[in-house]
């Protein structure tokens, strides 16, 4: 598939995802949203994809926010479904992906760039990145889940005085509170990132998608989170992945999980 915006790049089981509009620092218009939905659809779908790594291009942004222009002069009922259209297409398709999706922040990651990261599962920052919810000095508020995933990840405290000063933070500050995952040089950025991809695809994809589902329960409103936990355990023992990990462990062995 071809796409404008994007640049899709597989590799050792890794999908690399890289938005590509520098010149507007990689902000997400309509397209960009709809193109990474059906990237990361392809990669959800795809037996030899195993991990998801998105970045932005250039050297000063991950994604630097929405584009304003496309929105500037929408009324209410236009705004309502800009959000719900875009937590539906992106946001919430990345949080619930089948794969983990690591997002490589390398830059600013304002409005739609800090959600789209923080809906990831893991954030390794760049040095030189700067993280923020501006939303509110345009007279508007985020609207892409990130009062919701904000509050979980940094406090309800933190995500407040964020979100209402509209200030940014440094990546320094981001992994004190928990919002990056790790903090690194940007020559060394995307090689962290595959580091970790790594790590994570000697492990059973089975096990790792009923965890993603098993994490993701436990923040949405009327699920018992330990019930899904046990539930999902209960269902991994019927599994071929199961079958081999356990016997690999019995004779020690490395498991080959297919």
């Amino acid at each position: 598939m071809s796409y404008n915006n994007i640049i899709v790049d597989k590799k050792n089981q890794i999908c690399t995802i890289t938005i590509n509009r520098p010149q507007q620092l990689n902000a997400l218009n309509k397209e960009t949203i709809q193109e990474l939905h059906d990237a990361l659809e392809e990669a959800r779908n795809d037996a030899g994809t195993g991990v998801v790594i998105v970045t932005g291009s250039g050297e000063k942004a991950f994604v630097a926010g929405a584009d304003i222009k496309e929105f500037a002069d929408f009324d209410r009922s236009q705004g309502r479904e800009l959000a719900a259209k875009g937590q539906e297409l992106l946001f919430d398709f990345v949080e619930q992906m089948n794969k983990p999706v690591i997002a490589a922040v390398n830059g600013f990651a304002l409005g739609g760039g800090l959600e789209l990261a923080m809906a990831s599962h893991i954030r390794v920052a760049s040095n030189n990145a700067r993280m923020g919810l501006p939303e509110v000095s345009l007279g508007v508020i985020p609207g892409y889940g990130g009062t919701q995933r904000l509050s979980q990840l940094v406090g309800k405290g933190k995500a407040s005085e964020m979100v209402f000063t509209a200030g940014m933070i440094g990546a320094e500050e981001a992994l004190k509170w928990g919002l990056v995952n790790q903090v690194c040089e940007p020559t060394e950025l995307m090689e962290n990132c595959q580091k970790i991809a790594g790590k994570i695809l000697n492990n059973s994809p089975m096990a790792i998608e009923a965890a993603i589902g098993a994490i993701n329960a436990n923040f949405q409103d009327g699920v018992n989170g330990f019930e899904h936990e046990i539930d999902a355990f209960g269902k991994c023992f019927g599994t071929s992945d199961f079958k081999e990990g356990t016997g690999a462990f019995l004779e020690k062995r490395k498991a080959n999980f297919r």
